[in-house]
């Protein structure tokens, strides 16, 4: 009765709604703090000690056994040991996870997609999708596959419509492609140079009259019914007179061409490669290529297995057990046999043309 008197004298008034929530998150986060302290001391005494390797290759003890792997840690219970072991190493999986997703973020962040720096120019059957595939095996490169045509085609679509074909790249890595009929368009030189005056140029070329003879056997596997290579080769059969206006015999007029892309280019930015020696001799010219580009020579013989059946290089890493990848099968097409004074003809025409090539490149590719 004497404690009812007082409460009721006192009159004790409840708390309001405001200051119960407040109490309880309060009570929230002190348990969570108290759990988290228990966690870090169990932890700790499970924790191995860390090492690492010197540069003089010895180990080192990074976290001595005070933080708990000592006396204490022998007279732990062994079950408790590899049950905490367990939790220890699943914890440490699940941070490595994170870490791997967060560096995988990154990485797909820093990569871009750039206009190229170095494009294959040319020239039409000489041995340009080789080059590519060659090159595409470079850790340093990174290439669009396709044909974009876009300097002599699509150049009405923009620049960012052109960046946006390439593929994305980091840092450091060249973005590169290949369209051959850029070499032989009027306005392709200019163009380029707008988009960047450091470009720098691949021309792979070839025997003119064999590049001529290929460029025709892969329109009649598509044509059937075009008329014969050596009535397209002359303006007039009687006269014997060649017909530079034929594409397949103006492509191989490689000297008129670069005239062109020397009004714009410097010789130092075109490197003109041998389509016979990258059959002969890849890994050779591959040198020269990733010399040229500024690349670790990196595609060497290691990655060539040459067959006879193709009658050209099959491609391989070094580290890998798979076969080795040769082109496709419109590669290494029979050619129609032409007739020895049509070839000869040809080669007359194609002399002086190939004299003055030489005389620009300064290299002798021995056509003759």
């Amino acid at each position: 009765m004497e404690y009812s008197s007082i409460l009721t004298s006192l009159h004790v008034v409840p708390s309001s709604p405001h200051v119960k929530n407040k109490l309880f998150v309060f009570c929230i986060m002190l348990s969570l703090w108290v759990y988290m302290i228990y966690c870090c001391v169990g932890y700790c005494s499970t924790v191995p000690s860390l090492r690492y390797v010197n540069r003089h290759g010895d180990e080192v003890d990074v976290v001595e056994s005070s933080l708990g792997a000592s006396r204490d840690l022998l007279n732990n219970n062994e079950n408790d040991l590899d049950s905490r072991g367990k939790e220890w190493e699943e914890a440490r999986g699940e941070i490595k996870a994170l870490d791997e997703n967060a560096m995988s973020g990154f990485l797909n962040e820093s990569e871009t997609k750039k206009l190229p720096q170095a494009i294959i120019i040319g020239v039409k059957k000489g041995g340009t999708r080789a080059l590519l595939e060659f090159l595409r095996l470079h850790p340093d490169v990174r290439a669009v596959g396709a044909e974009p045509h876009f300097f002599d085609r699509n150049y009405d679509k923009g620049l960012e419509w052109y960046r946006d074909l390439m593929p994305k790249s980091l840092d450091g890595q060249l973005t590169m492609e290949k369209t051959p009929s850029y070499y032989v368009t009027k306005d392709v030189p200019s163009r380029i140079y707008n988009m960047s005056q450091d470009t720098k140029l691949i021309i792979v070329v070839r025997d003119p009259v064999t590049r001529a003879i290929s460029d025709y056997t892969q329109t009649r596997s598509k044509k059937p019914d075009i008329p014969s290579f050596e009535s397209l080769t002359f303006k007039n059969t009687s006269s014997g007179q060649i017909d530079a206006s034929w594409s397949a015999v103006q492509i191989g007029m490689y000297a008129k061409h670069l005239e062109r892309w020397l009004q714009y280019f410097p010789m130092e930015q075109l490197l003109f490669v041998s389509g016979e020696r990258l059959i002969t001799d890849p890994a050779g010219e591959m040198v020269r290529v990733q010399d040229f580009l500024g690349l670790q020579r990196v595609v060497d013989e290691k990655y060539f297995h040459f067959n006879p059946a193709k009658g050209f290089p099959c491609l391989k890493r070094p580290d890998s057990t798979s076969k080795p990848h040769c082109l496709g099968k419109t590669k290494g097409r029979t050619h129609p046999n032409i007739d020895p004074d049509v070839v000869q003809k040809l080669r007359d025409f194609y002399k002086p043309y190939n004299m003055k090539f030489y005389e620009m490149t300064g290299h002798n590719f021995d056509w003759d």
